[in-house]
């Protein structure tokens, strides 16, 4: 077993929970957190108690969390993390190494690198190639950068599951980028499929056609499980995707369907669907298309 170390979350949601989780073993000296939301109402209750679920320790200020841990994970959102590292930036230095596993652009990254870079501290992109809720800190992760073999020996001792893809930051964000484009298109096609398909009872024949042509592939569950995260991660997913876009515009490419992701995901953050359902996942598409009724019958 190698020393022990001390591990800080810049941002503690859920990616950040989950992770932390797991890091309660031998060798973890002790787990910090810094969110801006530790005293918001409602998402603060949320944070508090995912910290003590953790053993999470949460601190007031960016410093604090520098100065308490020696590896940093920034899990924060998509538009928040440059931000966080502009923030972290001046307590860092070359004790420190810094991972960013936000689902950014491959030159977001990059700027992002640059930043880190500065204070003398290392830097490593992560990209999570899989939910974190159903793995926790042993979701398989890209990483990328001059410290990604240095960060993937340090967490190996505590299960995590690292593939270093490039000493150049880039390949595995794009990696992340472009998977996306399925995935996240995939909920979005499902949540408008089943909209359409409900208002004409024609959801079962609908599945049927489909597993017909895609064999093997249990349509149903999967758009029960599909529109649930849309409902709970629609902000977070919309945010990731017009990174996903200005990648694509970059390169040249029109992000079309990227773009009709982001508006499907905004759809479901504007239609107030979290809150609807008080941030948990709907068990079923159904009970979705329940809540909009009513919501809609309400309104009228």
């Amino acid at each position: 077993m190698e020393r022990a170390v001390s591990i800080g979350f810049a941002g503690f949601g859920e990616a950040a929970y989950y992770i932390a989780k797991g890091l309660r073993q031998p060798g973890i000296a002790g787990i910090t957190a810094y969110d801006i939301n530790t005293h918001t109402a409602g998402r603060g209750d949320i944070i508090q108690q995912r910290a003590a679920e953790s053993g999470t320790r949460l601190v007031e200020t960016n410093e604090e969390l520098v100065r308490s841990s020696e590896i940093i994970l920034s899990t924060v959102t998509a538009n928040r993390a440059a931000e966080a590292a502009e923030q972290n930036a001046p307590y860092l230095g070359a004790q420190h190494l810094y991972a960013d596993l936000n689902s950014v652009s491959p030159g977001l990254k990059q700027s992002i690198e640059r930043t880190i870079a500065a204070t003398g501290a290392r830097f490593v992109e992560i990209a999570m190639m899989a939910p974190v809720p159903a793995h926790g800190h042993r979701v398989p992760m890209l990483a990328g950068g001059k410290a990604a073999a240095e960060f993937a020996e340090h967490l190996a001792q505590f299960g995590f599951s690292v593939e270093v893809v490039s000493e150049d930051v880039g390949m595995a964000s794009a990696t992340k980028m472009f998977r996306s484009i399925v995935i996240k298109g995939l909920e979005a096609l499902l949540t408008e499929c089943v909209l359409g398909a409900s208002r004409y009872s024609a959801e079962e024949r609908v599945f049927a056609s489909l597993s017909e042509s895609f064999p093997g592939i249990q349509w149903k569950e999967l758009a029960d499980y599909m529109v649930g995260r849309v409902v709970v991660h629609g902000e977070r997913r919309a945010r990731e995707m017009e990174e996903v876009a200005e990648t694509l515009r970059s390169i040249g490419i029109e992000p079309i369907m990227a773009a009709a992701i982001v508006k499907r995901m905004d759809w479901s953050v504007e239609a107030g669907l979290k809150e609807r359902f008080k941030g948990s996942a709907p068990r079923s598409y159904q009970e979705v298309i329940d809540a909009l009724a009513q919501m809609s019958a309400a309104a009228d």
